[in-house]
């Protein structure tokens, strides 16, 4: 079972949602073009939506909606399902997910600057690892549910 989010980050996650709105894209383009410096992770991705500008449309509107409704997690439950079975379809795999915090968090700073206090970046660093708990357990299930009897 997934450890719930402390009240404190679930009020930071919460407060910076303007700013994702506002500066999402810029946020998740950053953070591929950090991640993309590993050609084994850039290889899983579908490079003609990277190009278009749409996968880092997608991410930056599920971090806002995270951001928006981290307390209500029933209101994401479709999406995090969603986004299991495109992970599962694209062979994402548990030990993905550290390169992508160490992508992610840095590039919220490097787009935010002085307004990405550590305060916020611990927060979004355990809202991420909340997160991706969620979906590192549901991607295990759809990985089992797909073995051969």
């Amino acid at each position: 079972m997934t450890k719930p989010l402390s009240s404190q980050t679930l009020t930071l996650v919460k407060a910076t949602a303007p700013a994702l709105q506002q500066h999402g894209v810029e946020i998740t383009a950053r953070m591929y073009q950090r991640l993309f410096v590993d050609p084994e992770i850039k290889a899983l991705f579908d490079m003609a939506a990277q190009e278009s500008g749409e996968q880092p449309k997608r991410l930056a509107a599920a971090i806002l909606a995270f951001a928006q409704n981290a307390d209500k997690l029933d209101v994401l439950k479709g999406a995090i399902e969603r986004i299991a079975e495109r992970h599962v379809k694209t062979h994402i795999k548990p030990e993905h997910y550290p390169a992508v915090a160490n992508a992610l968090l840095p590039a919220i700073r490097d787009i935010l600057g002085e307004a990405a206090t550590d305060e916020i970046l611990a927060a979004w660093g355990e809202a991420y690892w909340f997160l991706a708990d969620i979906l590192i357990n549901r991607e295990a299930e759809i990985y089992k549910e797909a073995e051969p009897a």
